[in-house]
């Protein structure tokens, strides 16, 4: 009996990643090509395509379920991308109806955002199994969410329930990709990390750090970790004031959705209990009472190289 596998697509700003993903979690294989810089879907289509075609004939005995795909701003009501800002195509794309044409075949092409993706991929592959009600935060170059609750991911009444990233920590804070201002992922994102590194140089004219002497285009969060670990004061700081606001929005999404645990992906994840720590100590601060003690901060069981295709995969069988 053949055996039954489906495709995972996840969609970036600057590459697609796609790969064939066996019922465990195990990525057979997976390849990439370059997301496009202009607006020339039919073409990335036609691209992706190719792509996948060659992965499924190289494998032609397996069963396949389905293709799922993650991708910003993506519709899971609605198979669409609409607007994305981190991606050249303008408008409301009706992504999976495009892949239907090339692949009418496919038992089920699903399509959802990225982050829940992601929250999927943990609810099938990760440490959520078992869970029915869970928080997936993705960190990156913004930063995502994905609320399952009752077993189900959280889509709203439009497909675009649980983002986070856009709730408002300060009313004037600093201006976010969406247009508006004083977001958390303007804070709590990778980049946001390294915006606040460079206004905190800034302001203690701190010629002294490790993180003063790179450019804000060089520097990364991962620079920042590095910095930390040798005790820099500036890049512990960053992950004081991160942490502390990460840790009360958490909590707001603590008080609507009462999770059994919030699971944390993406590369600042890896500075673990620096990062951590300041997180659960501002959550449980900014908790009411009936909550406190109860919610886990915990580090994704995703593999950071593969998540994003699992996840995306994971889309077929939900």
């Amino acid at each position: 009996m053949a055996a039954k596998v489906s495709i995972g697509v996840d969609i970036g700003g600057t590459n697609t990643e796609f790969g064939i993903v066996d019922g465990d979690g195990k990525v057979i294989e997976r390849a990439m090509i370059t997301t496009p810089k202009k607006d020339n879907i039919n073409q990335f289509i036609d691209d992706l395509s190719t792509g996948i075609k060659r992965l499924v004939s190289k494998y032609s005995d397996f069963d396949y379920q389905g293709i799922g795909v993650g991708a910003p701003d993506g519709n899971f009501y609605k198979g669409t991308i609409e607007h994305a800002s981190n991606l050249p195509f303008q408008g409301v794309i009706p992504f999976v109806s495009l892949l239907k044409e090339r692949f009418p075949e496919m038992k089920k092409i699903a399509l959802t955002n990225d982050a829940n993706a992601a929250a999927l991929g943990e609810m099938l592959y990760g440490g959520a199994k078992g869970m029915k009600n869970f928080i997936m935060i993705t960190i990156g170059t913004g930063l995502g969410s994905g609320f399952v609750v009752n077993g189900e991911l959280m889509y709203g009444s439009d497909g675009f329930a649980g983002e986070l990233g856009h709730v408002t920590v300060t009313s004037e804070g600093r201006e976010c990709g969406c247009g508006q201002f004083g977001h958390l992922e303007t804070y709590c994102s990778a980049t946001g990390m390294v915006r606040t590194a460079f206004e905190l140089l800034s302001h203690h004219n701190a010629t002294e750090s490790l993180l003063a002497n790179k450019s804000f285009n060089q520097t990364t969060s991962k620079d920042i970790f590095d910095a930390a670990k040798k005790g820099d004061e500036i890049a512990l700081t960053v992950f004081e004031i991160t942490g502390d606001i990460l840790g009360q929005a958490l909590a707001d999404a603590v008080h609507i959705s009462s999770p059994e645990a919030i699971f944390l992906f993406g590369g600042p994840v890896a500075s673990g209990e620096l990062l951590f720590k300041p997180v659960r100590e501002s959550m449980e601060s900014h908790l009411m009472p009936m909550f406190r003690g109860k919610v886990k901060v915990l580090p994704s069981r995703l593999r950071q190289g593969e998540a994003a295709i699992l996840g995306a995969s994971a889309l077929v069988y939900k």
